[in-house]
């Protein structure tokens, strides 16, 4: 007997409720399970025709926002977020992926997502790096146009708007070049020394990510990066390197795959100066998960 279209309604509305479920987090406490159902059910929305055929509405744009210990412009910068795609006028959600944080960024997120429909709350019960907290992100969201950006805005949250806009070309991935003749630095004299050295490394890393991997372009590590929907797929779930060295590896995945990177001029703005002594050590880690990309690509581990 066919199924009457009330009935293929409440069909696919269950489906939908059973994806939702499945996508929420274990390691999320009460306080996230809210925030984060409250969000999902704001974003499932369902459109019914009078003739009896039941839509799921498509979400244009997920940003996804890795956070450890985000420090006292966390809530500031999550707001100029929300609000930056809200003035698109594009459907949209926000992700934001918690990597443990010890400064209390868990508690100003929950607080933020139970008053916003459109921020959604993931958490690591453990640190896990970089690289797992942007795939969690990415492999959880919606969107036909996924982007991931860092926490403090190094790039202006208008920058997004330039990585949507190669998608929407034709690109199937985007990325920020820094290096780019027309991207723009804003800094304090101060860094001067730091930058200098920053760069030197990574024209270093990017020379050898050219040799080892066979990457060709200019600026591997950027923290600002977008997909089409279809490019997030193929990519994120065959990633393994979970620390900073992620970028590498899935710009490896999609030259692997053929797909059409393009790189973007951006601003780009210098807030701080981390240690030498981490900055130091994240380069040798570099090193070693560079390696371990090659390794993975020679047992053919991205088919």
């Amino acid at each position: 007997m066919a199924a009457t279209s009330d009935q293929k309604s409440t069909l696919t509305k269950k489906q939908a409720t059973s994806d939702v479920n499945n996508n929420r987090q274990s390691g999320l406490d009460e306080d996230w399970r809210k925030a984060a159902a409250s969000s999902e059910k704001a974003i499932a929305h369902y459109t019914e025709f009078d003739f009896g055929v039941t839509v799921t509405f498509t979400m244009r744009t997920s940003l996804v926002i890795p956070v450890f210990n985000g420090g006292d412009s966390l809530t500031a910068n999550l707001q100029t977020a929300i609000a930056y795609l809200e003035a698109r006028g594009e459907s949209h959600e926000v992700i934001v992926v918690d990597d443990c944080s010890t400064d209390g960024s868990c508690e100003t997120i929950t607080r933020m997502a139970s008053k916003c429909a459109s921020l959604r709350p993931l958490r690591n019960d453990i640190n896990r790096g970089k690289g797992h907290a942007v795939r969690q992100g990415v492999m959880a969201s919606r969107g036909d146009r996924i982007v991931f950006t860092d926490t403090d805005l190094a790039y202006p949250i208008d920058q997004v708007g330039k990585i949507l806009a190669a998608l929407d070309a034709g690109a199937d991935v985007a990325i920020a070049n820094r290096v780019s003749p027309q991207s723009t630095y804003h800094m304090s004299p101060a860094f001067f020394s730091y930058l200098y050295m920053r760069h030197a490394l990574s024209r270093i890393f990017n020379l050898a990510a050219r040799i080892v991997v066979g990457l060709q372009v200019s600026d591997c590590q950027a923290g600002l990066k977008g997909f089409t929907r279809k490019a997030a797929d193929l990519i994120f779930p065959r990633l393994t390197v979970e620390g900073f060295t992620f970028d590498v590896e899935l710009l490896y995945v999609a030259k692997r795959w053929n797909l059409r990177i393009e790189e973007v001029p951006v601003d780009f703005h210098y807030f701080s100066e981390p240690s030498t002594t981490g900055f130091m050590r994240d380069s040798i880690l570099a090193m070693r998960d560079l390696a371990s990309v090659r390794l993975n690509a020679f047992s053919d581990r991205y088919r």
